[in-house]
Parts: structure tokens; C-alpha cells; sequence
């Protein structure tokens, strides 16, 4: 069984890829995928890219081409919730896409064909996602429920206030979860996402996304990911 662990930025992928002694590069679709083990599990890292396209030809690549079992995504988003804080972490529930519009032919935010516009990460891996944040990042806040991806960075107030009025219950917002979670849905394979809140996609979003990338979210993906596949180790 292969898990495969997705990262959203170059200084991510790097801070795993630090904790694999034997990693080996394979390229397919133009992607750099490492294969290797980490605490026992054989892993497939992987830049998702940015934007839902991308993340689905990611997603299917991991499935089709390596043979993965399980995904894990690990990145940053934009804070939407009441109390959801820059350096909080979020635990995805479930995605939904806040730019699908097929209307009037479907409802808003529906997904064409499939009758659903959410879709549900896989419940004992999530669990198993949430309870490794509590013991790497212990007196992190952790929220756990709806994330909403677009492929548009949310990076003003009135998008920000637009969103929280249309998607009262989404914690946070970013640009690849809901894709991964549609293509593993079709394929019938768990899939779990945590990410850290790198701002209040405000008119404040731009901010040192950089050196927050650097500083904070990538050791925190490193640390989430290290203790997930040892809780898998010894389960």
C-alpha cells in the first residue's frame, strides 16, 4: 500500500522530502513524483501545481500512474471562519468549489452529473490527519469542516466577506482541495487535506507569503506528515 503525500509550494515538498533517507525522482505529466519510504510507509511526494486543472492531472497521475492507496494533502489557506487565525491549522471535512456555477441548469456551487456539491474527505483518515496535527503541533488551534477551492486567490476583503455570506459554515478558502477531492471520489480512494491559515484572504493576503511558507507552514507540513505515518507505523 502506497500513501501519497501532495504539497502545495516548492518549501513544503522540500521539508518532506528532508525526512526521506531514500527518495528517487520519476517524471510523468511533466511533475517531479519521489518515491520513497518514510517511517515505514512507502510514499509518493508530489508539487500538486496550482489551480483545480492541475491538481486533478496530479491526482490522476498519483492514481493511475503509481498505484497510491491513499492521498494526503498538505498546504496553506486563506482563514474564512470566525476564529480561524493566521498559524491556525484546518483539517478538510469536506471541499466544495465556490466558483462552480452551472446555473439555472443546476443549483449553484452543484457539480454537473454528479447531484452533490460537496465532497466529503475519507472520515478514519481525516480523523487520523486531525489527531496527528494535535500531537506534532500540540496548542495549535485546529478547526476541522468545509474548505472552499477556486481557482482564484482570494486576496481582498469584499471577495472575503462575499464568501463567509454565500458559504457561512466554509472555514477557508484555497485552490486545489476540491479537485483532489472529486477525482478520489470518481476512483473511490481516501483522501484527507490539513492546511495551515497563511492569512484572512483580506486585502492583507499578500503580505510575506513567502517567508510564512519558509518559516511556519512548510515545518509545520513536515511536522503533521512525520507523525501521521508513525501513527500508520503502529497501527
Amino acid at each position: 500500500m502506497t500513501i501519497a503525500i501532495v504539497s502545495a509550494m516548492h518549501q513544503e515538498l522540500a521539508a518532506v522530502l528532508d525526512l526521506m533517507p531514500d527518495e528517487h525522482k520519476q517524471v510523468v505529466a511533466g511533475r517531479e513524483f519521489w518515491r520513497g519510504h518514510l517511517h515505514g510507509q512507502e510514499v509518493v511526494c508530489v508539487l500538486s501545481r496550482i489551480g483545480k486543472v492541475a491538481a486533478a492531472t496530479t491526482a490522476t497521475a498519483l492514481i493511475e500512474r503509481f498505484g497510491v492507496t491513499r492521498i494526503v494533502f498538505t498546504g496553506v489557506a486563506g482563514g474564512l471562519g470566525p476564529g480561524v487565525q493566521v498559524g491556525d491549522v484546518v483539517v478538510a471535512g469536506s471541499f466544495v468549489q465556490h466558483d462552480m456555477d452551472a446555473s439555472p441548469i443546476f443549483p449553484r456551487y452543484e457539480v454537473p452529473l454528479y447531484g452533490a456539491s460537496r465532497f466529503a474527505t475519507d472520515a478514519a483518515l481525516t480523523a487520523a490527519l486531525a489527531q496527528a496535527v494535535r500531537r506534532a503541533l500540540p496548542g495549535t488551534s485546529l478547526h476541522q469542516g468545509l474548505v472552499a477551492s477556486g481557482d482564484r486567490f482570494v486576496a481582498s476583503s469584499a471577495e472575503s466577506r462575499a464568501l463567509q455570506v454565500a458559504l457561512p459554515d466554509a472555514l477557508a478558502v484555497e485552490m486545489e482541495g476540491a479537485a483532489f477531492a472529486q477525482v478520489c471520489h470518481d476512483y473511490g480512494l481516501p483522501f484527507a487535506a490539513v492546511r495551515t491559515i497563511s492569512d484572512r484572504a483580506d486585502d492583507a493576503a499578500h503580505g510575506d507569503f513567502t517567508r510564512f511558507i519558509e518559516e511556519v507552514a512548510s515545518r509545520h507540513s513536515a511536522a503533521i506528515i512525520a507523525a501521521l505515518l508513525q501513527m500508520l507505523s503502529n497501527s
